[in-house]
């Protein structure tokens, strides 16, 4: 597929996000698993031992825990920005669903999708983009590498 045929934007921060304080997207994580199910073990034992590390480590998201009959254990997050993500948990180690809730934590909630540009302003120069060499006087001529002189 072409470039043209996905889904693109410009660079930008979530809810202007970093221009005061850092505030943290993810607002809310449902853990839906099953007190006896076999694929629910991972999960049970990251209840056990982690969830009580994860939610002080994040102060900032709530965490819910719902014992449920259901055959598939899930992890819902719900962002800022009104998404909702969900990551199904079957036979994962009580180590992966810990780096999966980290990852979920750390994301803004945005679909991934591509760049089009690593800089973007509201506010555009009419003079162009700043580089190293902008204020260079032409009279000096291009840099050239260091010659020895015996």
């Amino acid at each position: 597929m072409t470039s043209r045929g996905t889904a693109s934007r410009f660079l930008q921060s979530v809810l202007r996000n970093g221009v005061g304080r850092y505030v943290g997207q993810l607002k809310r994580v449902s853990i839906v698993f099953s007190k006896n199910g076999q694929s629910s073990l991972g999960i049970r034992e990251f209840i056990e031992e982690g969830v009580v590390d994860y939610a002080t480590k994040n102060p900032g998201t709530v965490v819910y825990v719902t014992p449920s009959p259901c055959r598939i254990p899930r992890i819902v997050a719900e962002y800022m920005n009104g998404n909702v993500r969900e990551k199904t948990v079957t036979s994962k180690t009580s180590k992966e669903i810990s780096e999966i809730l980290t990852q979920m934590a750390n994301q803004s909630g945005l679909d991934i999708i591509r760049i089009r540009k690593p800089f973007h302003t509201d506010n555009p120069s009419i003079q162009g983009q700043w580089h190293p060499f902008t204020h260079r006087p032409p009279s000096i001529g291009p840099i050239k590498p260091r010659t020895l002189e015996d």
